[in-house]
């Protein structure tokens, strides 16, 4: 695992070497925090819900922190899925509107019964302000758990995609949507930016 993590920032690497002096995109805000209503739809018909928090505290023009957790009830059981994740993201402006987005972070996932996880994700994107009161990501990532071959497939690819509804310059609702290895995971909820 510390060799995918070592290739993983290297993989980052480039992001960072851009102009040190790039700040956020207009309108775009890495302050935040947001909380609500998360769904799965398993692969093989497993379904859970929950709730989740996340948010994000810029740290420099160029530098945020982020972390977030969830917890589901998988569908017709009593088993509680928590995840956790935390990680640092550089952001540079490519457009006055349009971010490129590069973040790693660590994971934890824990279904109880010694079915918890560790792991690390790394992925990137653009975001953007689209218009006056919208806001959208599109990001590509890659997972890793160290399971101990408990899980199948403990790495693999996703996909995200995000946007958000500002219905003034605090507020808004924001939805994320993440393709992975045949699970969908999605969230909504509002937004308190500032």
């Amino acid at each position: 695992m510390k060799n995918s993590l070592i290739a993983a920032a290297l993989l980052a690497v480039p992001a960072f070497a851009m102009a040190a002096n790039a700040s956020a995109a207009d309108d775009v805000s890495y302050n935040y925090v947001q909380g609500g209503y998360t769904a799965t739809n398993g692969d093989g018909n497993v379904d859970a819900d929950g709730w989740a928090i996340d948010g994000s505290v810029a740290v420099h023009p160029n530098f945020h922190l982020f972390g977030g957790f969830n917890q589901q009830e998988i569908e017709d059981t009593n088993i509680d899925v928590d995840q956790w994740r935390a990680g640092v993201g550089y952001n540079h402006e490519i457009s006055p509107k349009a971010d490129l987005l590069t973040r790693i972070a660590y994971e934890k996932f824990d279904a109880g019964s010694n079915l918890d996880f560790d792991g690390y994700s790394v992925e990137a994107g653009a975001r953007a302000s689209l218009t006056r009161n919208l806001e959208g990501y599109a990001l590509a990532g890659y997972e890793s758990y160290d399971s101990d071959g408990l899980l199948e497939d403990d790495s693999n690819f996703y996909g995200r995609l995000g946007a958000q509804w500002k219905f003034n310059q605090n507020w808004g609702v924001s939805g994320d949507v993440k393709f992975s290895d045949g699970d969908t995971q999605w969230f909504v909820g509002p937004r308190l930016t500032w």
